[in-house]
């Protein structure tokens, strides 16, 4: 037997310290359970803030800002900066982006590019996200 989905990401219920915008990533720590990751590339991510899960793990989590995470497949991710497709995608120094790195530290890595950001600025792509 086979289940379908329309959406493509694993995704677990956590209270965050604030309200964030989908495809923020989140690291253990702040007031609440998760925060906004805006450390260096030494950081543990945990996931990225998901619009629509396909499965969604602790749906009766309570607290002010429950949010869903997800933890494993492809969902847009927040970037800063030029990223190449099927680069490693890290913590940026700017607060729940993500940038490209040639070589991540064990433990930093959120994801893989599944596509190019052939621009300097802000913008989002989408990603796979979890072990890769």
């Amino acid at each position: 037997t086979a289940t379908n989905a329309s959406y493509a990401d694993l995704a677990e219920v956590y209270e965050t310290d604030q309200e964030y915008e989908i495809g923020t990533i989140v690291r253990v720590g702040g007031e609440k359970e998760v925060t906004a990751d805006g450390t260096t590339e030494g950081s543990s991510p945990i996931g990225v803030i998901s619009e629509n899960p396909a499965y969604l793990m602790n749906s009766e989590q309570e607290g002010n800002n429950v949010t869903a995470i997800a933890l494993q497949g492809r969902i847009k991710v927040k970037v800063r900066g030029m990223v190449r497709k099927g680069q490693m995608l890290v913590t940026s120094s700017h607060e729940g982006f993500a940038c490209g790195t040639s070589s991540p530290k064990v433990g930093s890595v959120i994801g893989k590019a599944l596509e190019g950001k052939d621009t300097p600025g802000d913008g989002e792509i989408q990603v796979v996200v979890g072990r890769v």
